[in-house]
Parts: C-alpha cells; sequence; structure tokens
C-alpha cells in the first residue's frame, strides 16, 4: 500500500508543477498506481493526463517508461518536464547514434526520472532488450494514446499490440494506460490487450465546459471561416481538412488575406513537417490546416479554436481534434461545417479492402457521426452519451443551446413530403424525392413520376428547407431510412397518422447564428498581459522550447489580474511550481512591479479565490415596435390566436412578444396562462434552475406547453425573484 497521504500528494503537485488542486480523477489515478495497481484512465483531452504518470514517476524509485506513438509528442512532453526542473528524455528515431547512447548511460545511471520511447522500439523477442530494461530498474510503465491498441478504435496501430509483453516480463511493475477516447468496446480492447491485470479503471466526465460546440451549413465555409478568424486575430488556431490539397489551398487563400497561416499533411517530408510544426507551437504561424496526420502530437496549451472544413470520419476522432483547443481551460470554439456531401465522400472511404467486419464498423461510426451533425438537440449531451455519460438536454454552450428556438406547424409540408415517398413507391432516397417535389427538370426524375400531384409541389421550399424537413422527420421517427449507400427513405406507422390528419407535426425551428457568441474577458490590463507574453516569448527563444511550456496563458492572465508582487505571491499562481518560482520568478515579478509603480496599482492577490457560480441576472428588456403592435392588439381584446393569423406569425412568436411585457411588470401572467398550467411551469423551472432556456423545461413537460407559455413563465419567475 502507498504511504503518501493526500496532503503529501498536494504538496508534491505544487511541488513539481505549480498546481493548488488535481482535477478530475487525477488524485485517485495517482493513488491506484502509488498503490502498484495497473489502471486505465480515460479523461479528456487536455485535462491533465500526463500528471498521472509524471507525478507518480517523481515519487517512486528507479525510473517511468513512457511508450508514446509520436516524435513530436515525446519532445513536446520532455520540454515540459524540463521546463519544471524535471529530467525526462526520450530515444527515436530523430536521434544520432552517439545521443541515444548518451541517453541509454544517463538512463543506466539513475539520472533519467522518465525516458519515453516510442512502441515500434519495443520488440515482441528480444531478450537484449528486456536485459536493458531491466537494468534500469522500472518502477512504472506508461501508455499513452492507449486506443491505438484497438481495431475497434479509430487510430489503431499495429506496433501496440506488442506492448503485452511488457506485462510478460514485468508481472510486478504496475502499468498506466491513458486516452482520451475510449468507447467501451475500446476500453475492454484496451484491458485484454495490454494483459492488465484486475486493473482499476478510471473514466472521468468527457465534458469540456470550455469548449463551445457549432455545427454550421457548410455554405461559403471559407468566407465563413476568414469571417471568424479577423474577429479571432490574436489567437492560434486549428483548421482541418479531409484532403491534402485542401490544406494548400486553404492556408494559401488565408495567407493571402493576411493570415500567419501554414498547412500540414502525410505528404510533406518530414523535416518540413517538423519546421511548421514547432513555428506553429512558437506561434509564428497562427493558423495550421491540417489532415488529420496533425494533432496527437501537439500539447499546444493556448490553441482558441478548432475548426472542421469538413466532417470527420467519427465521432472520437471529432472529440480528440476538438479537443485540443482549449487545453488551458479557458473558452475556446469548435466549429463544423456540415455537408451531405461530405458524408457520401467517406462512406467511399469507409470501405476497408478484404474486411468485412472492420467496413461495418467504419460505417457504422460515419453514420453516428452524421447523426450527429444533423442532431437537432445539445450537441455536448450527444457527444457525452455517445461515450456512455449521462448528460442533461441543456449545456449553455453550444450552437443548439444558444439558438432562438420557435415552434412550427409543419403538418401540410410533412403530408407532402411523405406523400411522394408514398406514390414513388418508398423505393428513392433523399435528392431525389426533394427534386421531384421541387418540380426539378432534371432527366433523372422519370416520365411516370412528372405526372404524380406531389410533382412540383414543394416549389415554395428551398431545397436546403426540404433538406432539414427530412433530417426532421428522420429525427422524429417520422420516416425511416434503410442502411445501406442508396439510404432510401420508408414510411412507418408514425408516417400514416400524420398522412392521415390523425396527428400534426411541431417542428422546433432553430435560428441559425453566424459565429459563436463571445464571452466577456476576465479583467485584467491587457497591456501588462502583452509584456508579460513578451517576456515568456524571450525566455521560450533562448531555450528553444514554445512558449506555452514556459507559463500557459492562464497563468500569464493571473498574473495580468492579480498582480503579484512577491515570490510569496506567485506560489499562489497556477502553474508556478517551486522550480519555476525560482528559475522565472524574478523576470516576471520585475515586470509587473515596475507597472505596477507606473500606473500606481496595489496588488490585487488578495483577491485570488475559487470563482463562485454566477446568478442569473435579470435582464432589462427592450422593446421593439412589432411587440409594441402586439401589445396593442392583446389590449384591444384580440385572442392570441387572432393576433398571429392576423400579422402571419406563429402563436410562439406572439407568446414571445407579451413575455417581455410580463418581464417589465405591463402584463399581468395569470390573466393569460391558467394557474395550475403555471404553477407546473414553474416547479420545474424551480427544479432545473433553467431561467432562460425553455428546452429543456419543453422536454419535461411535453406537448401541453408551448415554448412561448414557458417564456412567459420564465419571465414572471425571473421579475417575481429579483
Amino acid at each position: 500500500m502507498s504511504t503518501y497521504t493526500k496532503e503529501k500528494l498536494h504538496q508534491a503537485l505544487k511541488h513539481f508543477f505549480g498546481y493548488d488542486e488535481f482535477r478530475l480523477n487525477q488524485l485517485p489515478i495517482i493513488e491506484s498506481v502509488l498503490n502498484s495497481s495497473d489502471t486505465l484512465a480515460i479523461m479528456p483531452t487536455g485535462a491533465g493526463k500526463s500528471i498521472c504518470y509524471q507525478l507518480p514517476a517523481m515519487l517512486l524509485p528507479g525510473i517511468t517508461i513512457v511508450v508514446s506513438p509520436l516524435i513530436a509528442l515525446m519532445k513536446d512532453q520532455v520540454d515540459a518536464l524540463l521546463a519544471n526542473g524535471i529530467y525526462g528524455a526520450f530515444l527515436n528515431s530523430s536521434q544520432s547514434a552517439d545521443e541515444q547512447r548518451r541517453i541509454i548511460e544517463d538512463a543506466r545511471q539513475g539520472n533519467i526520472k522518465l525516458l519515453y520511447i516510442a512502441p515500434e522500439r519495443i520488440p515482441a523477442n528480444s531478450e537484449s532488450f528486456f536485459d536493458f530494461l531491466r537494468q534500469l530498474n522500472p518502477s512504472l510503465f506508461a501508455i499513452d494514446e492507449a486506443h491505438c491498441i484497438s481495431s475497434w478504435g479509430h487510430d489503431f496501430r499495429p506496433d501496440y499490440l506488442k506492448l503485452a509483453v511488457l506485462k510478460k516480463h514485468f508481472p510486478a511493475v504496475p502499468v498506466i494506460a491513458l486516452t482520451a477516447s475510449a468507447d467501451t468496446l475500446t476500453q475492454k480492447d484496451i484491458v485484454e490487450k495490454l494483459d492488465l491485470r484486475h486493473p482499476r479503471i478510471f473514466v472521468s466526465s468527457f465534458n469540456r465546459p470550455n469548449i463551445q460546440y457549432h455545427v454550421q451549413a457548410k455554405k461559403d465555409a471559407f468566407k465563413q471561416i476568414l469571417d471568424y478568424i479577423k474577429k479571432h486575430k490574436d489567437d492560434s488556431g486549428i483548421i482541418y481538412a479531409l484532403s491534402r490539397a485542401s490544406t494548400e489551398g486553404i492556408a494559401g487563400r488565408l495567407y493571402e488575406a493576411g493570415i500567419k497561416a501554414a498547412y500540414y499533411h502525410a505528404g510533406m517530408d518530414a523535416a518540413e513537417r517538423g519546421r511548421v510544426q514547432e513555428a506553429f507551437q512558437r506561434d509564428e504561424y497562427k493558423v495550421i490546416v491540417a489532415t488529420i496526420a496533425f494533432g496527437m502530437g501537439i500539447d499546444k496549451s493556448n490553441v482558441r479554436f478548432v475548426i472542421h472544413h469538413d466532417v470527420s470520419k467519427n465521432v472520437e476522432g471529432y472529440y480528440q481534434e476538438t479537443g485540443r483547443a482549449g487545453r488551458d481551460g479557458l473558452k475556446s470554439d469548435a466549429i463544423l461545417f456540415y455537408s451531405f456531401g461530405d458524408i457520401m465522400k467517406l462512406r467511399k472511404f469507409a470501405e476497408v479492402e478484404n474486411n468485412p467486419q472492420q467496413s461495418a464498423i467504419s460505417r457504422k461510426k460515419l453514420q453516428l457521426m452524421q447523426d450527429y451533425c444533423e442532431h437537432e438537440g445539445c450537441r455536448r449531451q450527444y457527444l457525452m452519451q455517445y461515450f456512455g455519460e449521462e448528460f442533461p438536454p441543456y449545456c449553455g454552450n453550444c450552437d443548439y443551446c444558444l439558438s432562438s428556438l420557435e415552434e412550427k406547424d409543419a403538418t401540410i409540408d410533412g403530408q407532402k413530403l411523405l406523400s411522394a415517398i408514398s406514390r414513388t413507391g418508398e423505393r428513392y432516397g433523399a435528392g431525389y424525392i426533394i427534386d421531384l417535389l421541387r418540380g426539378s427538370a432534371s432527366e433523372k426524375i422519370q416520365p411516370a413520376h412528372k405526372e404524380l400531384k406531389t410533382y412540383g409541389i414543394g416549389k415554395d421550399l428551398k431545397k436546403e428547407e426540404w433538406q432539414w424537413m427530412v433530417q426532421q422527420l428522420l429525427y422524429n421517427r417520422f420516416i425511416d431510412k434503410t442502411d445501406d449507400q442508396f439510404a432510401t427513405l420508408k414510411l412507418n406507422d408514425k408516417s400514416w397518422k400524420l398522412l392521415k390528419g390523425e396527428t400534426e407535426l411541431k417542428l422546433v425551428l432553430r435560428k441559425e447564428k453566424i459565429a459563436p457568441a463571445e464571452e466577456e474577458e476576465p479583467e485584467y490590463d491587457k497591456q501588462l498581459l502583452k509584456d508579460l507574453k513578451g517576456l515568456r516569448l524571450d525566455i521560450a527563444d533562448q531555450e528553444h522550447v514554445p512558449a506555452y511550456n514556459i507559463l500557459a496563458d492562464n497563468s500569464l492572465i493571473e498574473l495580468a489580474t492579480y498582480l503579484p508582487l512577491s515570490f510569496d505571491d506567485l506560489k499562489q499562481i497556477s502553474g508556478f511550481g517551486d522550480y519555476k518560482i525560482s528559475k522565472y520568478g524574478a523576470g516576471f515579478l520585475k515586470i509587473i512591479k515596475q507597472y505596477a509603480e507606473e500606473h500606481n496599482l496595489p496588488s490585487r492577490i488578495s483577491y485570488k479565490k475559487p470563482k463562485e457560480k454566477k446568478r442569473d441576472k435579470p435582464a432589462k428588456p427592450s422593446v421593439s415596435n412589432t411587440q409594441q403592435a402586439t401589445l396593442a392588439l392583446y389590449r384591444d381584446g384580440v385572442s392570441i390566436p387572432e393576433i398571429a393569423a392576423q400579422r402571419g406569425l406563429s402563436v410562439s412568436t406572439i407568446e414571445g412578444h407579451l413575455a417581455v411585457f410580463i418581464a417589465n411588470g405591463e402584463l399581468d401572467i395569470h390573466k393569460i396562462i391558467a394557474k395550475l398550467k403555471l404553477e407546473k411551469i414553474v416547479s420545474v423551472i424551480k427544479s432545473t434552475g433553467q431561467t432562460f432556456a425553455a428546452k429543456p423545461i419543453k422536454d419535461l413537460l411535453g406537448d401541453d406547453f408551448t415554448y412561448g407559455e414557458i417564456k412567459m413563465a420564465q419571465e414572471y419567475y425571473r421579475r417575481s425573484n429579483s
């Protein structure tokens, strides 16, 4: 059993890494390792997986061997260790024979605490290699990116299959396997193929609350990307594209537009890839446009956005790629541009020659990725549930939850669509049915179908609107779709009820947001932050490491916010361990003291305490002309449905107008909503705490309550409790 108390582990965390608190499951994982248990740790990207083996490595006798798949990842990890005063090293093909001999000798002498090696360097059968490892007296094996061992995973690497030999030759040495993305099948594969003995498995929340997820229609995608980057010109970001040609084309157009951008793909030679990656890490390039070949080796903490120009092949890959944003915990964006055309291209790539089982897995994973893109609900909930984690239907930080939602009666349009499917014999996909409804003159429309009553009856809607309608009917189970390459639309029992008028089709219309909502920045001195970044860059240049390995952006923001003026003050700043305080503290303090004196500013370090959750503040409602018009009609005795009919608006919209006057006290809600109904809505508002978002309330209350009624009740509740 480990002799390390929780207090001692907290002291070690602060001493070596400068952090005051463990995150997620870091503490129990570390305790498991120190108790010599085999351990599987699943934590989201940026949550601090490396500390789960690096801290035990500093406390255990002997050396820790870390198996890592990429040269760049090893170098970045070792640079970060050296910046914390921890002697780590790596062995890989990028080094000369002399350099490798020197590192091997250092390891034999016990001068290295963590040694990173690539999986291909571990032979399945080589007594000399294992004799070498025995000389090092390893106390821990850490397998990073452990999902690479599983053929069920999204990044299978055959070299990982050999790693079970570590347990064979060193049965008493604990193994910790770490990954950010592993579903249940992949977790089982990792345990079996690494031959872990009675492992303790820790699955942290997959939620990355600081990332705002957006899926947008792939229309003028480059213009949308360029507009976004111009608004975030000081931010660092990654743009993923499917093809090498796309990466070069997008990067070239961005560069011509004045953006410091470069491309990265597997077709470049290793030296050029290394140069681009290093320049990005040093912030010489602000934006990298890359294929999925780029990323696993990136530990750059200040990536503020990840944009997918094309759809990912699976949810695991998408989740891991988006996780490269916001590793420092600051607000970041993940934006995906979706088109059905991308799905059609990826279906061809999903076929694995002479491997029907793997092809079926790839097709299924692609379908789930398509479902995510077309999902009419909270993005975060979909991602969490994909990985087996329960999550509420509202996160408040994705395009769906931040959108304006409006209920729409789509019964007639739905009947048109279903009628077209029925009259053509349920033998066609969405594209054909939509062309038929819109009266396409294309030769692909069969002559007999041009005689049908449904031919051309949908001209009033755009193609994109009909595509949305198909997605909605599929999502709400009003139609089915075959699971083959033709994806034929089929009717079901719900379809016939709608066609016969036995049920209505009420859909939630989401008003698309052009760009992610901006968030208020922390209160810090911007010029001071700029000066601190300048010093950090100078130190990084001298030491030939990325700037974020000296200090992360969130540490600099804390410096510029709280103005520490002494070495004791620095200990309260996240990221300042004892080594970094002794090595870099004086330089940063000098700049802060000078700035504080020039601007007559006192230290604010006494204000540094855990952030309190902000309470909802009732916003003062503004009143528009259209809302005033609704109010005038209502006061004249016109009913809400009649106002909606007169003004050509939905009932929900009219109720939304009236909600404004409930908020400012001009209208009495009890004259609009019956007492029992209001009490039921207010009860759900209280139990969920959702005083702004109507969707989670609607999900719980069901079809007997409209969005407008919920909005009015929320305004009433906020006014009553303000």
